[in-house]
């Protein structure tokens, strides 16, 4: 994760924790306690999910070698302009 990403992170954290604490003032506690494990849940998923993304894309990645790759399209078709 980039600084870049954890200040985004962390701003959405921010966010999200002012939202519930006019929450807190509004309404009981247990509205308020649901609306929090549905938005922390959904939050964690979301992260998750890109996190792994980002690792099985950068395992895939690790794999391809671009020299082979340029090759074998500089082999198959002839082209105006080489590679």
């Amino acid at each position: 994760m980039t600084v870049y990403q954890r200040y985004h992170y962390d701003i959405f954290n921010s966010t999200i924790d002012f939202r519930l604490e006019e929450l807190n003032s509004r309404f009981s506690n247990g509205t308020v306690k649901h609306v929090k494990i549905v938005l922390y849940n959904k939050m964690k998923e979301e992260f998750l999910a890109d996190s792994l993304m980002i690792y099985i894309e950068r395992e895939l990645v690790e794999d391809i070698d671009s020299d082979s790759i340029i090759d074998e399209l500089y082999s198959t078709k002839h082209r105006r302009v080489q590679l």
